[in-house]
């Protein structure tokens, strides 16, 4: 299981707070032989609207010795979850 990041309660209770619902935390990607873990799976169903949005957030602070660097990482797990979930 990934290790959360600092702000990942604060990021939790922000979306709490503007109504989705988090279904899984975290969330697990099964592709093939591997497994990866997102942050969050969250779902929230518009007013009035019978669809329902889901979405899948890896939160990032990039808080570190080096923003460039987090920054890779970030869109390599990005990309690495798309292809993923495709």
């Amino acid at each position: 299981m990934p290790r959360k990041d600092q702000i990942h309660d604060a990021v939790r209770n922000a979306l709490l707070k503007d109504g989705w619902t988090i279904t899984d935390d975290p969330f697990r990607i099964v592709y093939e032989d591997a497994d990866v873990y997102a942050d969050l799976r969250i779902v929230k169903t518009e007013a009035g609207a019978s669809v329902q949005r889901a979405l899948v957030i890896e939160i990032k602070s990039f808080i570190g010795y080096s923003p460039l660097h987090n920054l890779e990482i970030a869109l390599g797990q990005y990309e690495l979850y798309r292809i993923y979930l495709e």
